[in-house]
């Protein structure tokens, strides 16, 4: 018998061992989405935050209440309803609390709750908090039925699974949030804006999301700001979902006599922090990337003051601000993707009207759960306020019964109270009694035992019978509110035009803060014509440490250098050139000589300007020259002609031009200067041939140049032929070998060549 394995067996427990990851992630997932990172379109709020506002209301911290320590909310919420970090309930809480974060915050914050410039709230011993106006609008009704309730996550306690709501949070406030596989991030809103919006929702069912936009103008955002985003891409973005706004900073030019100016910024764009703005836009400054800006300053109290300095006073503030926007969070854009749960646990990317749609929808039906449970309450009263006529209409029956009847509760219940006929009574204090089968319930039974003596009074029955009759009065309405849809829709508006009057041009943040503009268009301005043009001189080292000296440097002069390093490139240049770095990997970078060191120590390695790997040698460092093209050759003898406007790289990594294999390097980069090229192999045979013969390429790993049988390249260059090839003696001095002389060399390209002249340099090179 064999021990062979059990293929079935080992299959059926793979696929059984995938299925239970499979579930057990898709439930990871779902948890993620529903409990953690999804709000619910109906409130607009995650579990965290919903719980955080039913902790500070069972705490009774109600707007015009006292305050509590934040250490307390935070270990209510995690130990009775959210079992998570402290420190992450202490931040979302701090988060609701912040009104550069949230445009109508729910969380009244006293103590350090954080600021714009990005510093975090004091730890949660030292600060207090209770609830806003807003948050107690949201919490309206939680103790009239209107929500579902269900159990802690121990079972001792319960907890709503939504809050009533009394305007759409979700926009509003706006939500943001990563869970599994999708996110969401939704900027807030007017509170006018989306109410006038839901009226006309409600008014005409069938509206459209542009007719809609008549309403909702765009976001409001809490830190202000103007926004530049063109209507038609809003209108796309809210009727499908998906899309984004262009934000800008608010700013304005303040004359300062004599004609000199600044600009002054007073709004920055929403989730900008102000010291890391600054700090960008000072490394600018620094980097001489915007050399129209010569200073910024902070000068922000209360509200937010930054001084932007031109370099001089026939700057164009327009420009200026335009390269700002570019370069800096002065211009920002706020992604929009409206993805939210729908009744609570379906997630879904909703147009605006389906957000709205939504919160209407639930706006309903807790008015038809407070309506019936105030119905209920009614029912109860009027159950009670019957009993009481009757007693009232019986006094003197029932005052026996309660004095000398050992169980009065019973007694009054099994007296048949329609046999007895009523006390006289003044006709216009008279109480009719009320349709009964002449029997006292317990309720009714328990309410007459407890009545105080002092009720006893002929103003008391006519109160009961006002009472009685304005219940009776309420409870119609109920009624006919509930069997007509029109009259719920007609309650709901009432309750939201109330919500507009609450949070409109009463309320403190209720006007608008962000404003719209258009874009405008601002001209690409060369980062040559912005840097001042000044003579420099740029010093590489062999350990590839860079420089740029002030002035025409004498390039026969000595330099220091770093011991055990010395020149390896040494020429003239101005701040507005661009360098061309090859190295041997073929690779070439760019580097724009405003941006090298200044000349007064040993300058800085260029490795920390590219990503030039350490391995790797610097083959060439010359000046850009538009237009211009170089010969390109690797060691292998392999080369191309390579236009220079095609080799400038835009990254740090540069950008790949000459392809080579180790141990083959890149060994020669030449400007390209007449019509004929001369190559010369480490077996010091020179071939001459046409350049015409070689490729003109962007990228590659080129043609032979000359055909080597042992060795490799060891130089090459182009000249004009009619003028000779040329190269330096060991004594300096410049010997020519005329065209007519160079006929023996003269072959086509890939040949072997012939022995160079007498008097070639021994290093074979040309130069």
């Amino acid at each position: 018998m064999t021990d062979e394995p059990n293929i079935d067996a080992e299959a059926e427990l793979s696929e059984s061992l995938g299925r239970a990851i499979g579930e057990r992630y898709l439930q990871y997932a779902l948890s993620t989405i529903m409990h953690r990172a999804l709000p619910d379109a109906r409130d607009g709020l995650k579990p965290v935050h919903r719980r955080i506002l039913y902790a500070m209301r069972e705490l009774r911290l109600g707007s015009n209440g006292g305050y509590r320590k934040s250490a307390k909310i935070s270990g209510d919420v995690m130990g009775n309803y959210h079992p998570h970090g402290d420190s992450a309930i202490y931040d979302a809480m701090a988060r609701l609390a912040q009104d550069f974060t949230i445009r109508y915050p729910l969380v009244d914050g006293q103590g350090n709750f954080g600021n714009i410039d990005g510093d975090n709230p004091a730890a949660s011993r030292y600060t207090e908090a209770r609830m806003t106006t807003a948050a107690e609008a949201l919490l309206s009704g939680l103790d009239e039925d209107a929500v579902d309730f269900r159990p802690n996550y121990d079972g001792t306690l319960t907890e709503p699974v939504v809050l009533p709501a009394a305007f759409p949070n979700l926009l509003a406030n706006g939500s943001s949030g990563i869970a599994v596989g999708m996110a969401t991030n939704i900027p807030p809103h007017n509170i006018v804006e989306l109410v006038d919006a839901c009226l006309h929702l409600i008014k005409t069912p069938d509206a459209r999301d542009e007719t809609l936009l008549n309403y909702v103008k765009g976001p409001d955002f809490p830190t202000g700001g103007v926004i530049v985003e063109s209507p038609e891409s809003m209108a796309e973005a809210y009727s499908t979902g998906r899309g984004g706004f262009r934000l800008r900073a608010k700013y304005e030019v303040e004359d300062l006599g004599r004609g000199q100016w600044q600009i002054v910024v007073t709004e920055i764009p929403y989730q900008v922090q102000k010291s890391r703005l600054i700090e960008k836009i000072a490394e600018l400054i620094q980097t001489k990337k915007l050399p129209i800006l010569t200073d910024v300053r902070d000068e922000s109290a209360e509200d937010i003051r930054l001084i932007l300095e031109p370099r001089a006073k026939s700057v164009d503030p327009e420009m200026l601000m335009g390269m700002l926007f570019k370069q800096t969070d002065l211009e920002v854009r706020f992604a929009l993707n409206m993805n939210v749960l729908i009744d609570g646990r379906t997630p879904k990317v909703c147009s605006l009207k389906e957000v709205l749609r939504a919160f209407l929808d639930h706006k309903q039906d807790v008015l038809l759960r407070r309506k019936r449970f105030r119905l209920g309450k009614i029912d109860h009263r009027l159950e009670v306020l019957e009993g009481f006529i009757i007693a009232f209409l019986n006094l003197d029956r029932v005052i026996e019964i309660i004095r000398y009847d050992t169980e009065p509760k019973a007694a009054l219940m099994r007296q048949d109270w329609a046999d007895i006929p009523p006390r006289a009574m003044d006709e216009e204090a008279y109480v009719s009694p009320p349709a009964s089968d002449g029997e006292l319930t317990e309720v009714q039974a328990e309410a007459i035992l407890n009545l105080r003596l002092r009720a006893l009074r002929r103003l008391e029955e006519m109160e009961l019978k006002r009472e009685y009759d304005a219940l009776m009065a309420e409870r119609a309405e109920i009624e006919d509110l509930l069997a007509d849809v029109g009259l719920q829709w007609n309650a709901v508006s009432d309750e939201l035009r109330a919500t507009k009057k609450q949070f409109g041009k009463d309320h403190p943040r209720g006007h608008r803060l962000s404003r719209f503009a258009e874009a405008g268009t601002v001209e690409d301005v060369p980062m040559e014509a912005m840097i001042e043009r000044e003579p420099v001189t740029v010093v590489c080292s062999q350990m590839g440490w860079i420089r740029a000296m002030k002035g025409h440097v004498d390039l026969d002069a000595e330099l220091k250098f770093k011991d055990g390093d010395g020149p390896l490139f040494t020429f003239h240049a101005e701040t507005t050139d661009k360098l061309l770095l090859v190295g041997s990997m073929g690779r070439v970078y760019t580097i724009p000589v405003s941006n090298l060191p200044g000349g007064r120590g040993m300058g800085e390695p260029v490795r920390l300007m590219i990503d030039l790997p350490n391995e790797a040698q610097i083959v060439s460092l010359r000046i850009h020259r538009p237009g211009e093209r170089l010969l390109v050759v690797s060691s292998a003898g392999d080369g191309f002609i390579l236009p220079e406007d095609e080799a400038i790289a835009q990254t740090r990594a540069g950008r790949q031009v000459l392809n080579v294999k180790a141990p083959v390097v890149a060994s020669v980069v030449r400007p390209v200067q007449g019509d004929h090229v001369a190559a010369v192999g480490e077996n010091r045979k020179l071939l001459v041939f046409a350049l015409e013969e070689l490729p003109e390429m962007g990228r590659g790993k080129g043609v032979r140049l000359q055909r080597f049988k042992d060795g490799g390249l060891s130089d090459a260059i182009t000249f004009p032929l009619s003028e000779g090839l040329s190269w330096a003696d060991p004594a300096g001095r410049t010997r020519t070998v005329k065209s007519d002389e160079l006929a023996e060399w003269v072959g086509k390209r890939a040949s072997a060549g012939r022995m160079a002249p007498r008097g070639f340099p021994r290093n074979n090179r040309f130069d």
